[in-house]
This record gives structure tokens, C-alpha cells and sequence, in this order.
């Protein structure tokens, strides 16, 4: 299952009354640690835990912690050290050298469940909101509010998951779509082809339209995008889906567009188009991907999704380092 925000409270949801819950939000981190402020978990009274704050390592003792909490009815703050020798961090072996604070809250029909649904269903509905929390307050009948002013503190910048919207659907697009939905991704697979992008072939695809691309153009059910991959290994669609990403507006705003195939293909897909990249509000990704190398259609859809990752996330893509080399990360398109 997907580690991201939506994912957990999906299968929170149809259990929230089953048991006892609880969700645990990193707060603080100070030098190294495995995720930062704003990330979140669930654990449950029957032992199962959904999402990670660290590799691992404090998830043992966060349960320990909920138990606490759930026999007192509070929210409560843990910190975990790894600088401190005498921290329970120490003794956990985790090694990291960072600090972690993680605030604990019980989720219960008393609290609202923290406005967890009123979450849930802004990120279901592809919503960019904020999440509030009060830090300084213990009663967890009263912690949490729920908000779209970032100017309030104490705030949660939740993001939905990144759109990928795939042009064409044939069997390479399969290894695209099944690691796209590993990262927890909402995946739509378009086809004019009536034979192609068929569900019997694509179950992970959260939407498979097989339409039209001219009548597309007027078609708000195209999900708005982050990052647009075309893959038809056909210019006539090819040149189409280019028209249509330029000309709606679901689709104007991607942070990534990608076209397979050489260079000297795609001069014919423009022409077929009678555009030049110029016209696109985004650069072209072609050829398509990182050079990881490989050449079957599990590699390029790394290649793919890896370059389509790092410009959603503002990244170079490029090798962190290796041992005792200094990192250098630069953001993407920077001068």
C-alpha cells in the first residue's frame, strides 16, 4: 500500500470505529532524519500501524507511546534524540544523528476524529489545503482545526498526490501505470483506439478515457496534471495529444511532459501538429527519461517516472554523491 496521506486515511476510514486509533505527526526535525516536519502515520489498537516516520526504527516505540495515550485520553509529545547517549533513540540503534519530535493525538468520535474526514475529503477531491494543528493544547477532545489559510499557525501544507496522465495505452504503458500507482499516484490512461487502454489490461488506472481528442479539448473530466507522459508510438495521436496539452486548461499547468521516441521522430510529430515547442507552456522531455540505461518497458517507465518525479519535486534527478563526496542538489530549471 502506498505511503502517501490519502492512502492511510482511505483505509482509516472504513475502520475508524473498529478500534482504537491514533495519529502520530512529526513536528520537528533538527539535522539528519528520514522524514520531516508535516509527515503522518496511523496506528491502531490492534497493532498494525499504516505509513512510516522513519525507516523503521521508531515505529515499535511510537506504539508503545499510543498505549498512553489511549488510556489517558491525551495527546502527548515524544522526542526522540539521536545526539543524546541516555535517549531512548540510543538505545533503539537508530544512529541517524537528528533530533525527531512526534506529536501523538487520539482519534475519536469525541474530537471529530481530528477533522480527518474533512481531510480526507479535500485530497479525494484533488484539493491543495492546509492542516492545523494546535501543539500547546493536551486535551484531545479539542486539538486539531482544519483550514485553507496558510497564515494560521501551526499549519500542514497537504498535498494531493501528483496526476499522471498517460496518451496512449498500449502494452508498454503497463509497467508505467503499475509503478506510478506504487508511488501512490493518480494514474488517468487516454486512448482514442477503442482497442487500446482496455480496463481488462490496465486495473491500477484510477480513469481510462477512450475518446476523441479534438472533442477532448472541451472535456473538463481530464484530471488536472502534473505530469503528462504520450506514448502512442503513432504521430498522427502523437500530434493530437500535444494539441490537446497545449490547449486545455487541465492540462496547461503540468510540471512535466514527456514524448517517447528520438528526436528526429518527434520534428515529425510538430510538424504533423503544425507547432513548435515554443508553444508548449512546458518544456519538452525528448528524448524521454533519465539515462538509466535498459530497454525493456519496465526501465524506460523508471527512466520516466524518475524524470517526472524530480521536476514535480523541483530536483535535478541527478546522483546525490557517493561516501565521503559533498552532496549537491540543485533545483530543477534554476539558472
Amino acid at each position: 500500500m502506498s505511503n502517501r496521506l490519502a492512502a492511510l486515511l482511505t483505509t482509516w476510514f472504513s475502520q475508524k470505529d473498529d478500534c482504537q486509533w491514533l495519529l502520530a505527526t512529526i513536528i520537528e526535525t533538527q539535522r539528519s532524519s528520514y522524514r520531516k516536519a508535516g509527515a503522518m502515520m496511523l496506528i491502531n489498537s490492534l497493532g498494525k500501524t499504516y505509513g512510516l516516520l522513519s525507516g523503521g526504527c521508531l515505529e515499535a516505540d511510537l506504539k508503545r507511546q499510543a498505549q498512553k495515550c489511549w488510556s489517558k485520553n491525551q495527546s502527548t509529545t515524544v522526542c526522540y534524540d539521536m545526539q543524546d547517549e541516555d535517549d531512548i533513540a540510543w538505545q533503539l540503534g537508530i544512529g541517524c544523528g537528528g533530533l525527531v519530535k512526534v506529536l501523538l493525538q487520539p482519534i475519536t468520535k469525541q474530537n471529530d476524529y481530528l477533522d480527518l474526514i474533512t481531510l480526507k475529503t479535500q485530497l479525494d477531491n484533488r484539493n491543495h489545503c492546509f492542516y492545523q494543528l494546535d501543539t500547546h493544547i493536551t486535551d484531545a477532545r479539542n486539538l486539531v482545526h482544519f483550514a485553507f489559510d496558510k497564515t494560521l499557525p501551526h499549519f500542514i501544507e497537504i498535498k494531493s498526490a501528483p496526476s499522471l496522465i498517460i496518451f496512449g495505452g498500449g502494452i508498454d504503458a503497463q509497467p508505467l501505470v503499475s509503478l506510478a500507482k506504487t508511488l501512490g499516484w493518480y494514474v488517468c490512461l487516454v486512448d482514442s483506439r477503442t482497442s487500446y487502454a482496455r480496463v481488462a489490461y490496465f486495473k491500477q488506472a484510477d480513469t481510462i478515457i477512450n475518446q476523441n481528442y479534438v472533442t477532448l479539448e472541451q472535456d473538463l473530466q481530464l484530471p488536472k496534471a502534473d505530469a503528462i507522459v504520450i506514448m502512442h508510438h503513432n504521430i498522427d495521436l502523437d500530434a493530437q495529444a500535444l494539441i490537446l496539452t497545449k490547449n486545455h486548461p487541465h492540462l496547461r499547468k503540468a510540471s512535466y511532459l514527456g514524448l517517447l521516441g528520438p528526436q528526429h521522430r518527434t520534428s515529425r510529430v510538430l510538424t504533423k501538429a503544425c507547432m513548435s515547442t515554443v508553444e508548449l507552456a512546458i518544456p519538452l522531455a525528448n528524448p524521454i527519461g533519465l539515462d538509466l540505461g535498459g530497454d525493456l518497458p519496465e526501465s524506460i517507465a523508471l527512466s520516466v517516472l524518475s524524470q517526472a518525479h524530480a521536476s514535480i519535486e523541483k530536483a535535478t534527478g541527478q546522483s546525490l554523491g557517493y561516501y565521503q563526496c559533498p552532496i549537491q542538489r540543485v533545483v530543477a530549471n534554476a539558472p
